[in-house]
């Protein structure tokens, strides 16, 4: 096979990896970086599960071939916090009960992360927009777009 040197910044270092021309970003960084947070949903860009944060902006990293991310900084939700110290929008998603199976959960707060880096005066249509394209089948949303306001005064201050 043809392999290429894959070189990324992954959740703030530097990282290289063999990477195939036919290989999906999501494959590289489950299978390749061992980074399971990052979910493998539908596989066509349609559900969310997969997103990760790619040059401030989330994207279904499903839908990304591997060699689009050369050079790119990509953060996932294994970046965005430590067991000791969650980021503001987890502490929220587990205080406001957003979280059920939490399956689709590391994709919407990686999509409301993105939201949140570039805007913290939110609307609750706002929050809605930027989750739109991660699907949930265990709410009904309405604590998901709570929990992400609270996490934009969290972070506020």
């Amino acid at each position: 096979m043809n392999t290429f040197k894959l070189t990324f910044t992954l959740n703030g270092e530097v990282t290289e990896v063999l990477a195939e021309p036919s290989e999906m970003l999501v494959d590289i960084l489950r299978e390749k970086m061992y980074l399971t947070g990052t979910k493998k949903g539908c596989g066509k860009g349609e559900c969310g599960a997969c997103t990760v944060i790619m040059n401030g902006e989330a994207v279904n990293s499903c839908m990304i071939p591997a060699m689009k991310a050369m050079g790119a900084v990509v953060e996932t939700i294994e970046g965005i916090g430590t067991p000791d110290t969650l980021h503001p929008l987890q502490e929220t998603f587990i205080d406001e009960g957003a979280i059920q199976c939490g399956y689709c959960t590391p994709g919407v707060i990686m999509s409301a992360k993105a939201l949140l880096d570039k805007n913290l005066n939110l609307t609750s249509d706002e929050v809605r927009e930027a989750i739109a394209g991660n699907i949930c089948r265990c709410t009904g949303y309405v604590k998901i777009v709570s929990a992400v306001l609270s996490a934009s005064q969290k972070i506020k201050g």
